[in-house]
């Protein structure tokens, strides 16, 4: 009946054609079995049935989460992709490997995982940091594509217990999140090795090490002797399979991140191990949220894996806690598919208040750690962080912002400025972002027409026009109006044209938050007038304005 009811769906979603190839490929739909207990209860594996899900109220009135996007990609300090471009013939991460480790025929991601320590790593203080900054929720990275797992995995080698740190990372990030009170969440990322790691196959085209295959090609018989002994890199790698078509060319796998045009359909047993990865995650950790980096669910729409995850999310979550108490993200998501869960937006934001609750994931500098950035100091600064959570919010969004954190678990100095300025900000500013919801209009302003559409899962964040003083985002709570104003006008005058006389009701107090007094206004036929103090606060780039 599920595979009816799930081949139903494909033919509504994809041509015919696809539909066709994909029946004939022996992973489709045939039922994955789990070693891991699947909980059964009112949501079941498809999305008709996924659809009754609601955001908890925890999660709508958290609205700002941080987030440790740390893996062993952090290790060399040269960015994102690593484990994938460092295979990648003159490429700058390829070029940066060859003089910091050497050729990835003899030094390849194994051993650069071999190489991260996680030596300074001290979750309990961090989490004390990332709470005074005001956040309410802290997601850790589970794995990523480099497809190695952050935790005690019973499925999977390839993990931090046995190798690199010989520490459970994630254990140790939830305890520490559940000593501050905060609610913990996990992000997933490894459906995608099978096609990601592709490149570890190639070898140079040219120079001295012209033909000879990068690591990609290891099994586990080549590791006798050697530090990786009795450990396979194909379970790393995962490359025992055909290339997928234009697999040659290093920007096809975005066309094929939604598991199609071309590429290599996944194995029934990788499907498999990594449904059991995650119900092993999910069953060891019990994440309040749990972010997956994928088109909708992992493996979607050539296996029905994430489907099985969420409907087990769910229902474990009403069997502990009698109703839907967890958090789940994905991306690209369709009108149905945001009923079921929360519509992830990477590095941008919607340019509408959105009928169900939607998150922002951004970054303030490269998503694993790049010390490039740090020694040009090119972070987002708190001023852009804080305008475009005041944006997000307006529409009935959270924030999760990612800090990078270096190879050895710490830090930087420029990061930590960074989100101890945040925290300044939320002491004095959050009445007007927790608990809030959306007004009958977001803002006004110039921003707003200027603002850039999303392009695939976000990435609109940054190219509009700068927020000035006129540019005001609105939030409300109980009987409250709240009104941020992202800039400090030049003659101390605010004029909010919503709140103009016979457009709203007739006010009675402005309170300028942080500052424990009313203010001078008038509500005229052109907009609320108020005139600010004359001394401007040190954090000028936005302040708010509480209206009764």
């Amino acid at each position: 009946m599920q595979r009816r009811i799930l081949l139903k769906q494909m033919a509504a979603l994809l041509p015919a054609p696809f539909i066709a190839k994909q029946l004939q490929a022996t992973t489709f739909f045939d039922g994955l079995n789990t070693d891991q207990q699947i909980i059964d209860g009112p949501f079941k594996a498809n999305w008709d049935s996924l659809q009754a899900y609601q955001a908890p109220d925890w999660y709508r009135n958290a609205k700002f989460g941080i987030w440790a996007h740390w893996g062993p990609q952090c290790q060399p300090a040269f960015g994102d992709w690593y484990a994938r471009e460092m295979y990648m013939e003159g490429n700058n991460k390829y070029k940066y490997h060859l003089e910091k480790y050497g050729h990835p025929s003899v030094f390849g991601f194994k051993d650069v995982i071999n190489e991260w320590k996680a030596e300074k790593w001290n979750p309990g203080e961090l989490l004390s940091l990332y709470k005074k900054a005001g956040a309410r929720y802290f997601m850790a990275l589970a794995n990523h594509h480099d497809n190695f797992d952050l935790y005690n995995s019973k499925y999977h080698n390839w993990n931090s217990v046995n190798l690199g740190p010989k520490k459970d990372l994630i254990g140790g990030w939830r305890n520490a999140a559940l000593e501050h009170g905060m609610k913990f969440g996990v992000s997933v990322h490894a459906s995608h090795a099978w096609s990601w790691y592709e490149t570890s196959r190639r070898a140079d085209k040219q120079g001295a090490y012209a033909g000879v295959p990068y690591d990609g090609w290891l099994t586990k018989k080549e590791g006798k002797g050697k530090w990786w002994e009795g450990y396979d890199p194909q379970e790393l790698y995962a490359q025992n399979h055909p290339f997928s078509e234009n697999s040659q060319d290093n920007g096809g796998i975005h066309k094929q991140w939604d598991w199609g045009n071309g590429v290599a359909v996944p194995s029934n047993a990788y499907c498999k191990k990594f449904l059991n990865r995650t119900l092993d995650l999910i069953n060891q950790y019990h994440p309040d949220l749990l972010y997956f980096d994928d088109t909708a669910l992992p493996l979607w729409p050539i296996n029905d894996a994430g489907l099985k995850i969420a409907a087990h999310y769910y229902n474990k979550s009403i069997k502990e806690k009698g109703r839907v108490e967890v958090a789940l993200f994905g991306k690209i998501l369709n009108e149905q598919q945001r009923k079921c869960m929360i519509w992830d937006i990477e590095r941008g934001q919607s340019n509408s208040i959105e009928p169900l609750p939607w998150q922002t994931d951004t970054c303030i500098g490269s998503w694993h750690y790049n010390q490039p950035v740090f020694d040009n100091h090119k972070y987002k600064s708190a001023k852009t962080v804080i305008q475009t959570l005041a944006d997000i919010v307006s529409k009935n969004g959270n924030l999760c912002l990612s800090v990078p954190v270096r190879g050895d678990g710490t830090i930087d100095s420029d990061e930590r400025k960074i989100v101890e300025e945040i925290g300044q900000w939320m002491q004095k500013n959050s009445e007007a972002i927790y608990d809030t919801r959306p007004w009958k209009i977001f803002g006004e302003g110039p921003a707003i027409e200027t603002a850039a559409p999303l392009t695939a899962q976000g990435f609109n964040e940054g190219k509009g026009k700068p927020f000035v003083a006129e540019d005001i985002r609105f939030t409300s709570k109980n009987e409250m109006l709240y009104a941020i104003f992202l800039g400090w006008p030049a003659d101390g005058s605010l004029l909010i044209k919503n709140l103009a006389k016979g457009k709203h009701k007739n006010i009675s107090r402005v309170d300028l938050l942080g500052s424990g007094r009313s203010i001078p206004f008038e509500q005229q036929d052109d907009g609320l007038r108020v005139k600010l103090p004359a001394e401007i606060p040190t954090l000028s780039y936005a302040n708010v304005l509480r209206i009764v």
